[in-house]
């Protein structure tokens, strides 16, 4: 069972993958489809070329915009690294350590306190004394609109730049934000800001401000290594900061943490950013004038289809025009192409079946006409006779009658059912083979023969199959009937009907198109100059030699539908004497229909 199984699975998956690949192959053919035409190709390139003018903008302004805070910290550590060395080479004390007498702390009396006097302790400073730095960082820092602040080695902020007072003092009050609260605006905006920023960035320099082992830069710097970090404030302003030490000796005293102004990296980005506003309003300028002009060369048409076609649905008496666009070459052009057509072979149906109507209402009243005068006659006929010949015009209007409303029943589904039914492959000298035989079988007493010739089939390439046309074959079989019966109508008794079959390219509109010719001739009296097109009208009959009303006329107008159904061709001449060309020796048929791919 297993076995089986294994075995049953092992062929289904050369066929998935199989299924894959054409599925593959489909998507591949529909997507090259869809880019050869014109207009798609112009809707791409229209929509896409704004966002291409707004995608290189916003690429250039991150761009700037890295390139401009790397260039600030850069600038801001050589500084940092300057002022740093400036401090550490003139402001910082020899020694860190507080002298104290032993023996003196001894002899203290209960409540008294000890500080070491000025005798005994000369150097009693702090790593980095304040007073000295405080001018030579104002000096240093004022002209450059950098914040500085100076931290000791244990990370306790010893002065900030903008605390200075005049005696290069520390300002001991907490300071208040700078500027003032944002506005409503502002913090709109800084809010947005913070929720599509960076997530690395963040406010803590302000909160943190007196212990600088709380901001990582600072923190680095104190373990001697200079360290840099991107922050956003409360206005949502970027904010720059480098923090580098302040060494003597190899020895860290302190660190050095310069910072920008919260507006001078965003007025720099703020101008770009204006700028990058200013292409998108060229590039919605342009995509508005292009989309104009789309507009106006696609919807306007469309739309002037549209209504045209609405027109033509309502109807009326007028017959309504459809817009012509056909001089482009897009497909605005072939839809106008193809709806203009479309409305004219609607049209020419329309009258079609007017005239039909018109024509079955004419050919019916005639018997109709004839059996009433018939009926009211034959109360009043005297002799038996009369009433004979009355009943036989009786009997005769009845079979036209029959005869008519089975041709036009026929006539009138033609073209539905050749619509509703797809086309397949057709033997037409099997088709041909069947019909021949079925008139030879058939007596009709007036010693009529019907012989058949098929000529050599053609050598056809791509392993196709000869005398193969597309088509229905019970309808093609009726075209061959109708044009035998019609050649055997018109012999004389004796005669003889020959029906051929041969390969022939088609001209005209199928010039040049593989395909197949099938002639049917006759001896009899010809066909007169003036009705090689008229016998294929409805309802024509021209047989002077028969009764009346023994044919209906639509044998041939149904076949030439047929016919120009299967997108072939049908012609009626008459065959000459080569001596005499003005003396025909019979009507000739010939059918042309395209050979099957």
């Amino acid at each position: 069972m297993s076995v089986g199984a294994h075995t049953e699975q092992a062929p289904a998956r050369p066929i998935r993958r199989l299924k894959r690949l054409v599925r593959l192959r489909q998507l591949w053919r529909g997507l090259l489809a869809r880019f050869s035409s014109s207009l798609t190709r112009r809707i791409i390139v229209l929509n896409l070329g704004g966002l291409f003018a707004l995608l290189l903008g916003f690429l250039y302004l991150n761009q700037f915009r890295a390139g401009l805070i790397d260039a600030r910290l850069q600038s801001l550590q050589s500084q940092g690294e300057i002022i740093a060395a400036a401090i550490a080479s003139s402001a910082t004390v020899e020694t860190d350590s507080i002298a104290i007498d032993p023996e003196k702390l001894l002899q203290l009396a209960p409540g008294q306190s000890y500080g070491p006097s000025d005798e005994a302790s000369p150097s009693l400073e702090f790593s980095i004394n304040p007073d000295r730095i405080g001018p030579l960082l104002h000096r240093l820092v004022s002209p450059t609109r950098t914040r500085a602040r100076v931290y000791d080695r244990d990370g306790y902020m010893l002065l900030d730049s903008r605390s200075l007072t005049s005696r290069s003092l520390i300002v001991p009050s907490d300071l208040p934000p700078v500027g003032g609260a944002p506005s409503f605006l502002e913090s709109l905006w800084a809010q947005f800001k913070r929720l599509y920023g960076p997530s690395n960035q963040s406010n803590e320099i302000e909160s943190t401000a007196g212990d600088g082992r709380a901001l990582p830069e600072v923190a680095r710097a104190l373990s001697g290594t200079a360290g840099s970090v991107v922050r956003v404030n409360d206005r949502g302003e970027t904010v720059v900061s480098v923090a580098v030490p302040i060494q003597r000796f190899r020895a860290v005293r302190g660190a050095l943490l310069l910072s920008t102004q919260g507006a001078d990296i965003d007025k720099i980005i703020a101008s770009e950013r204006w700028a990058i506003v200013r292409i998108f309003l060229v590039s919605a300028s342009v995509m508005l004038l292009l989309s104009m002009f789309f507009a106006g060369t696609i919807a306007e048409p469309i739309r002037r289809l549209a209504e045209a076609a609405e027109r033509v649905r309502r109807g009326g008496k007028a017959r309504h025009e459809i817009p012509d666009f056909s001089d482009r070459p897009d497909e605005i052009g072939h839809l106008s192409a193809a709806l203009r057509d479309m409305t004219g072979a609607l049209y020419l149906r329309i009258e079609a079946i007017e005239s039909f109507a018109a024509d079955v209402a004419h050919e019916l009243k005639n018997p109709l006409t004839s059996l009433r005068s018939a009926v009211e006659t034959l109360p009043i006929a005297k002799t038996d006779d009369s009433r004979r010949r009355l009943l036989e015009v009786i009997e005769h209007d009845v079979r036209r009658l029959d005869r008519l409303i089975s041709d036009i029943s026929d006539a009138s589904r033609l073209d539905a059912e050749l619509a509703r039914f797809d086309m397949a492959e057709v033997d037409l000298s099997a088709v041909l083979q069947a019909v021949v035989g079925v008139a030879q079988s058939v007596d009709r007493g007036d010693g009529v023969r019907v012989e058949f010739d098929l000529a050599r089939a053609p050598a056809l390439e791509n392993g196709r199959r000869p005398w193969r046309v597309l088509g229905h074959d019970s309808r093609l079989g009726q075209v061959f009937n109708n044009l035998i019966d019609n050649a055997r109508s018109f012999s004389e008794p004796g005669g003889v009907v020959r029906v051929s079959l041969k390969p022939a390219r088609g001209t005209g509109a199928n010039g040049g198109r593989e395909g197949y010719e099938a002639i049917v001739d006759d001896d009899g009296p010809g066909i007169p100059a003036h009705a090689f097109e008229r016998i294929f009208e409805r309802f024509y009959t021209d047989r002077p030699n028969q009764g009346f009303g023994q044919n209906s006329g639509l044998g041939l107008s149904i076949s030439r539908q047929i016919v120009e159904a299967h997108n072939g061709r049908i012609r009626a001449m008459n065959r000459t004497d080569p001596k005499d060309p003005e003396r025909p020796l019979g009507a000739r048929f010939t059918v042309w229909l395209p050979a099957a791919p």
